[in-house]
């Protein structure tokens, strides 16, 4: 949100000498790793030498940006549920990811030669696909199925479509951050995205209320759901659904949060470090919301269940 100003120790039992076992072999993870490091290291050095200097611009420039921010977040969580779902793997190589790898080789290319940051963050995915199916196969990638779809996440959208949307949003936020504070009691009006509040006239910026806050936060959610696993499908499609309201919700508790630090504190404040206090406040809002939803939905399909079976 931008801001404009008109004017200014342990128990004994457990010390108990104990003979030290001897070493046994190691545990198979580790083995099966050892094992298969001559295959893949050139793989994973040619995956480096590509994508090193992608990572490095993407974390001095568009991932310390607010509207991309999520995009590190989003990387590291599908790396980590890939690797929850390694040990499910079954190697039955295909030809098919050659085709594939072509395919992301050719999209790096692009957008790294013309800077189409769409392109070149979206062949991360796609290379990576490939050498799933070209060294493990097809079951390897409908087992990792989630952790590439939740990379799509990172990839940002055309400009043009962002903006046509974030629009209507931005709007929609505004005048409920209005309402909810004027019906509070607080001296504010509204004209367009620009809400004047006291001295302040603060601005409604994309990062406080754009689609791709919209989009991370369903990643959030899309993200809890996997982990849950629950076992209703009205339960995971309901909360799926509702994620839609709990973002906007939670843009909207952003919002109000801002203003009212500014309103208090200043404007230097509600720039300052609470600017980025309010970033965490939007995150803690939607899983705290994301909680109590998935709670209420437990709890009417188990009263439900209970009144099936009387």
């Amino acid at each position: 949100m931008t801001i404009q100003v008109p004017s200014g120790p342990p128990a004994p039992a457990m010390l108990a000498a104990q003979a030290t076992p001897a070493a046994g072999p190691a545990p198979p993870v580790h083995a099966g790793l050892r094992a298969a490091l001559p295959e893949w290291w050139p793989v994973l050095a040619g995956l480096a030498a590509l994508f090193l200097p992608t990572m490095y611009s993407l974390f001095t420039g568009a991932w310390i940006g607010e509207e991309q921010a999520h995009g590190p977040m989003i990387f590291a969580l599908a790396l980590w549920l890939g690797w929850r779902k390694w040990p499910d793997v079954l190697a039955q190589p295909s030809w098919l990811g050659w085709p594939l790898l072509a395919l992301g080789l050719a999209l790096h290319l692009l957008g790294r030669s013309q800077q189409i940051l769409m392109f070149e963050i979206g062949s991360i995915i796609v290379v990576l696909a490939a050498i799933v199916l070209a060294k493990l196969g097809p079951h390897a990638l409908r087992v990792l199925w989630f952790p590439f779809f939740f990379m799509l996440f990172m990839v940002p959208l055309p400009s043009e479509f962002v903006a046509a949307v974030t629009m209507p949003m931005k709007m929609a936020v505004s005048w409920a951050t209005e309402h909810l504070l004027f019906g509070a009691g607080y001296p504010i009006a509204r004209s367009g995205v620009i809400l004047q509040i006291g001295q302040y006239q603060l601005l409604v910026a994309d990062a406080c209320a754009g689609l791709q806050t919209l989009l991370t936060l369903e990643a959030l959610g899309l993200f809890y759901l996997n982990l849950m696993r629950h076992p209703s499908a009205f339960r995971n499609i309901g909360l799926a659904i509702l994620i839609i309201p709990i973002s906007f919700s939670a843009n909207v508790i952003r919002v109000i949060t801002l203003t009212l630090v500014t309103y208090y504190l200043g404007d230097a404040a509600g720039q300052g470090f609470l600017h980025g206090f309010a970033g965490m406040v939007l995150f803690l809002t939607a899983l705290v919301l994301i909680l109590t939803v998935d709670s209420s939905l437990q709890w009417y399909v188990a009263r439900r269940r209970a009144g099936d079976g009387t």
